[in-house]
């Protein structure tokens, strides 16, 4: 299992020029320009902020995680970690985290993912993908299910087995850990703060996150 990396961040709250609360369940979808520093807080610990990232000027490139695995040569994100998209563009650069290790192979809950794990009626509950298009379809109508990628799991804790498994385990984090991402070029930025009730991890209750960004 890898040794987490943790890095605390030097940035006051009170110098940001962005503040808000995602609740459980809910999405957000924001730009950063190059050299913004985006924070993401798990307040109340071990919650899920699944995370996509775009090239805002061609949105089509999007995050990759085999790319940004394979140019780092390790399946866990954290500090110094940087994000590329399918095209192995820069997007955004890990500076900051006190969690110390972040999942990029558990994918986004969806409804067809949540009955393979829990049960068939669990078809109808809300999941982090429906999540994504609904930010999507109201940042732009030109977005479709194709732009959808494998995504970032923010203080989710997914090991890798010695024989190539996963596991989801309890997790790393805790109230107030955080993770800082800078912008390398101009990125567009999706959420979705998991609304999973079916697994153990969180205790069976999804939470709120914060986000704050710092001008460079």
């Amino acid at each position: 299992m890898a040794v987490l990396n943790h890095a605390i961040s030097e940035r006051k709250m009170e110098n940001s020029f962005y503040n808000k609360t995602i609740p459980a369940g809910e999405g957000w979808i924001y730009t950063l320009e190059p050299g913004q520093v985006l924070r993401i807080v798990d307040l109340e610990g071990n919650q899920a902020a699944d995370t996509l990232f775009y090239d805002a000027d061609q949105p089509s490139d999007h995050y990759s995680a085999i790319n940004t695995i394979q140019r780092q040569g390790n399946v866990y994100l954290s500090t110094g970690s940087i994000l590329v998209s399918e095209s192995g563009k820069e997007l955004v650069k890990i500076v900051a985290d006190t969690c110390g290790r972040h999942d990029t192979l558990g994918g986004a809950c969806s409804a067809q993912s949540n009955t393979v794990r829990y049960s068939h009626n669990t078809l109808p509950m809300h999941n982090c993908r429906d999540t994504f298009m609904l930010q999507l379809a109201k940042h732009d109508s030109r977005f479709t299910k194709r732009d959808l990628a494998p995504n970032v799991n923010f203080f989710m804790n997914v090991p890798l087995t010695p024989e190539g498994g996963l596991t989801f385990e309890d997790g790393v984090s805790a109230p107030g850990k955080y993770v800082e991402l800078q912008a390398i070029s101009k990125t567009l930025v999706l959420i979705s703060n998991c609304p999973q009730l079916n697994n153990p991890c969180n205790a069976y209750n999804p939470t709120p996150i914060q986000v704050l960004i710092w001008d460079k």
